[in-house]
């Protein structure tokens, strides 16, 4: 089946098996492997994107629910010059991430926390953090990155 989408600003057409799952539309057929699968099963954030303004997680959205939708990756947040946006400034400034496997899945859902809630508190910011999972960090430095991000984005 034939999927259009815009991707990080640009419009993209993909032929796509129906059961594809968006997570491999965006990896295999776009190559924007910043997504990353981690559990398949929805659990831990690391395949979350941005869709529509929302972030959800693309390992549990089919392709084709994507449809005419605007999708943005980790791929995407950076300026075109390479410039890192302030949430991924603020997760290498604090030391937000180890391996950094969930750490493209942490940012898209930081976003989107800010976006939703742009004065979050540490006990907020901990509890719409709750479906990304990151095994290394013990998550103190990602919560302040979020709120170094969050803070970054408000002074914009």
């Amino acid at each position: 089946m034939q999927v259009q989408f815009t991707v990080n600003g640009r419009p993209a057409s993909i032929d796509v098996p129906p059961h594809t799952l968006l997570v491999h539309a965006l990896r295999e057929h776009l190559q924007l492997t910043g997504t990353h699968v981690g559990c398949d099963t929805s659990q831990c954030g690391a395949c979350t994107v941005i869709v529509d303004g929302r972030a959800v997680k693309s390992c549990a959205m089919l392709a084709a629910q994507a449809q005419g939708a605007d999708v943005q990756t980790i791929e995407g947040v950076a300026a075109p010059d390479g410039t890192m946006h302030p949430m991924q400034a603020a997760f290498k400034e604090c030391h937000g991430l180890q391996c950094g496997f969930c750490t493209p899945g942490m940012v898209m859902s930081a976003l989107d926390l800010v976006q939703h809630h742009p004065h979050a508190s540490e006990a907020q910011i901990r509890e719409l953090l709750d479906g990304n999972m990151c095994r290394c960090t013990g998550y103190q430095n990602i919560v302040k990155a979020v709120q170094r991000g969050q803070q970054a984005m408000a002074a914009n």
